[in-house]
Parts: C-alpha cells; structure tokens; sequence
C-alpha cells in the first residue's frame, strides 16, 4: 500500500513543480466528456494557464478565443480539429495555434488522446495584425544544437514574428546535457516533460523531474536542469515574447 501523504509536487512564490499524483480534475464549459487537469492557472499568480486533456471517443471540445490565445499540442494520440469551419487531423506531435476571435471544435478522438493546452491574453501591438490560425506538426521543424552544444537541440514551433506574444518550443537534451548557465530572465515558463527524467534547479531547490511532470517559472526565477538516465530529456514549454518590458 503506498502512502499517500508523499508526493513530489511542490508549489512555492515563484514556482511550481506539478506531478500528476496529485491532480484534480476541472470541469470546463463546452469541453465535454473528458478528463482536464488545469496545471498552471493565475490563482497561482502565474500569468497563463496549462491544462492537460485526456480525451475518449465521446469527447468533444469547443469553444471560442476572445481575450486568451490558445496553442494546442497532441501529446499522444489523435483526433480532428475544427477551427472556423476548416478541419484538419492532428496526431502525436502537430498542434494548432489560434489566436483570439475564432471558433473551434475538437472531435473524433482516440480513446486515450492526450491534448496540451498553452493560454494567454493577447496583447496588441500597434503596426502588427493578430497572427493568423496555424497548423503545424514538431517533426517537421528543424532542432539546431543550442548555442552550440550537440547535447542540446530546441525546436521553435511558432513564427518568431512581432505579431506573436507568446512562443512554444521543444528542448531536448541528451542523457548528461545540461544548461550552460543558470538562467535568470524577465520571461514566464509553463512547460510538462513529453520524455526522460533529469535533475532541475529551481530559486536554488533541486528536483527531481520525468516524464508527466510540469514546472512553471515565474519572470526572475532561477533556472538550470540536467538530464540523467539512459534516454534524451525532451520538454514542451511557453514563454512570453516580444512585448515592452514594462506597462508604465
């Protein structure tokens, strides 16, 4: 019998270590007949939210963007994505970015089909439209080593453009790669690990992290990780982008 007063979840000022035995699941308007588990959220004092969604054959989504964008990413599994009447499937590792202003569905999935879920408010800049809707699938975007390291490889899945205020990427390490620095940034994380296992430092905390777990790091919180064991680590994770540094 395992005690279910241990968990490796933490949750602190300015992070959060989420594992998934401890989840609760949420109920959302109009995503129905399936299991979401809301990870990262403002209560939190975060600045976006991060949900987890398992679908089964009756499951549907649907809804519509007006202040939040939403990115989509299929962790496993598959189904269809409607967005303003264009469907298109999505299968493990192809997402769908919709900014604000649109409808969509998600239907016919896979029993089991795992859907991540990155959210913002949007914010406008003067010169630039709203991005456009974007379909789009990791393994065909290219994973260059970062800066410079073999061991390290990051996947940018949407356009580094001013019209985009928020950026998803996918980092992986090899087994013993780790950050040449420790990282100190005015940017925002939400991230959940897709493989692998490793060691993360966070405002000086180390933890151990692997697959299904879920961190997020507010602006200024420190940051370094290494991965460990016999296979690459690979996270999917959010940053805030490209805005003015400060509202005043």
């Amino acid at each position: 019998m395992e005690i279910s007063a241990l968990t490796r979840s933490v949750v602190k000022r300015n992070h959060a270590v989420i594992s998934p035995d401890g989840y609760i699941n949420s109920r959302v308007p109009g995503w129905d007949n399936c299991t979401v588990n809301v990870i990262i959220n403002e209560q939190m004092g975060a600045n976006l939210c991060q949900t987890l969604i398992t679908l089964n054959e009756t499951s549907q989504l649907t809804g519509s963007t007006q202040q939040s964008q939403i990115f989509f990413y299929v962790i496993e599994g598959e189904c269809s994505a409607t967005v303003d009447g264009e469907t298109k499937p999505l299968t493990t590792g192809q997402f769908v970015y919709i900014p604000i202003g649109h409808q969509y569905t998600f239907s016919q999935p896979k029993p089991g089909t795992q859907l991540l879920t990155f959210h913002k408010v949007y914010e406008r800049l003067e010169g630039f439209d709203v991005p456009a809707v974007l379909f789009g699938d990791a393994a065909t975007v290219e994973g260059p080593s970062y800066l410079g390291d073999p061991a390290l490889r990051l996947q940018v899945l949407l356009p580094d453009t001013l019209s985009f205020d928020m950026a998803v990427n996918i980092f992986t390490y090899d087994p013993g790669g780790h950050l040449p620095l420790v990282e100190t940034h005015i940017m925002e994380h939400g991230l959940i690990y897709l493989q692998g296992q490793g060691v993360y430092m966070l405002d000086k905390d180390w933890y151990p992290i692997k697959k299904g777990d879920s961190i997020w790091m507010a602006p200024y919180c420190q940051q370094w990780f290494t991965a460990m064991g016999k296979e690459p680590a690979v996270y999917i994770y959010y940053k805030n982008v490209n805005r003015f540094p400060t509202t005043i």
